[in-house]
């Protein structure tokens, strides 16, 4: 069958410019597009250190507010500005569908919304990628499911975790699943790179780190607890975080940092901020921990840490759970208990030939279930099966 996307015109919508997780996705589907002949147009809200990397991939690129569903605009004065950006978004695209003749549009992450409006508006296909789970509040998982149903031809969901999160509001046909890949060769390489940036820690130390947005629900504060309590049991560990916040809410990163210098053991922990150099960072780790507080969706850097050949401990929800063999490529462990938690990672501080083992078999399954080869061609057929219906 050929499956070929050639003259198709495919507008990809996207509500960040950072380089985490579903930034990272957004640039492979596009490079699955591309490899069947697609011709890719994208608009983001705004300039960040995604733009550079679209340009290298030599897109139709454009910027325009297009009134991203974000926790901040949940007041009054908020809800009115959405509407406000929204309702302009949605004659910019419109005009820009019209102009250059848009077969399909699609929409990463259930926060842009404007893109199945103006699909149903020009009676075009929309695509929605969902990348999270929303467990409250409720009222807003069932009035984002609602739009997305009611707009979407196809929704894309990233794990069996976000199919189920928005099955029941969301027809169940509609909805496919697609698991991320990544471009595995990145995290082959073995270096010291972070050991020899920190200074602090001998050879001898245990690096155990974390990647990841700082916000409510990621875990830098549950990491920190668990760090505390393993702390005092061994005398040989330094702990890493690394990422920063989102606009706008900078200032849950100085709240970190000031809860760092309260910890106890700030001379056993750094902050790197964000990080461009996430490889490097992971290859330097000797434990990667992914302690979300609430279910992650398929967390990217669990499939990095898991490329770079390190054992994941990871709370025991959501799409870890499809990512972590509880025991052979990990550990799982509850989210709201740190003493257990530290109870878990101790069998690996204790063991590096367990944690040799373990992180050779994160790596085999990363390889054989979470190819970018399976990614790359399973996004580009399910655009393809949306386009010709």
């Amino acid at each position: 069958m050929d499956r070929s996307l050639n003259n198709c015109r495919i507008l990809m919508l996207h509500g960040s410019s950072d380089l985490y997780g579903a930034s990272k996705m957004f640039l492979l589907s596009i490079k699955s597009l591309q490899s069947k002949g697609a011709e890719v147009i994208v608009v983001l809200s705004e300039y960040g250190p995604l733009v550079d990397e679209l340009n290298l991939l030599q897109v139709d690129l454009h910027i325009y507010k297009l009134g991203i569903i974000r926790r901040k605009y949940f007041n009054a004065k908020g809800l009115l500005n959405r509407l406000l950006t929204i309702r302009r978004a949605k004659a910019y695209l419109s005009k820009m569908v019209s102009e250059k003749k848009i077969d399909l549009i699609y929409s990463n992450t259930s926060a842009v919304l404007v893109g199945g409006w103006v699909a149903k508006k020009m009676k075009i296909p929309h695509v929605t990628h969902l990348h999270e789970i929303i467990k409250s509040p409720n009222w807003l998982r069932k009035f984002l499911g609602k739009m997305i149903n009611y707009t979407s031809s196809k929704v894309l969901a990233v794990s069996q975790a976000v199919k189920e999160n928005w099955g029941d509001v969301i027809a169940v046909e509609k909805i496919e699943l697609v698991y991320n890949g990544i471009d595995q060769s990145k995290y082959l390489q073995s270096g010291n790179q972070l050991r020899n940036e920190l200074s602090k820690p001998t050879d001898s130390t245990i690096l155990i780190g974390m990647v990841a947005r700082v916000n409510q629900w990621k875990g830098q504060n549950y990491f920190l607890d668990i760090a505390k309590i393993l702390s005092h049991e061994h005398d040989n560990l330094h702990f890493v975080i690394a990422g920063d916040a989102y606009p706008g809410t900078e200032y849950l990163v100085d709240e970190l940092i000031l809860a760092l210098r309260k910890s106890g053991i700030e001379n056993q922990i750094t902050y790197l901020g964000y990080r461009s150099d996430v490889e490097a960072i992971l290859s330097g780790l000797d434990i990667f921990v992914l302690p979300s507080i609430l279910p992650d969706p398929l967390p990217t850097t669990v499939l990095e840490a898991m490329a770079s050949a390190k054992p994941v401990i990871a709370t025991s929800h959501g799409g870890a759970k499809e990512m972590v063999l509880d025991g052979e490529t990990g550990f799982l462990i509850p989210w709201d208990n740190a003493k257990k938690a530290a109870s878990i990672l101790s069998i690996l501080i204790n063991n590096p030939q367990k944690r040799v083992a373990m992180g050779k078999a994160g790596r085999d399954r990363v390889l054989e279930h979470f190819s970018i080869q399976a990614y790359l061609e399973n996004f580009s057929y399910a655009i393809y099966k949306t386009l010709v219906k």
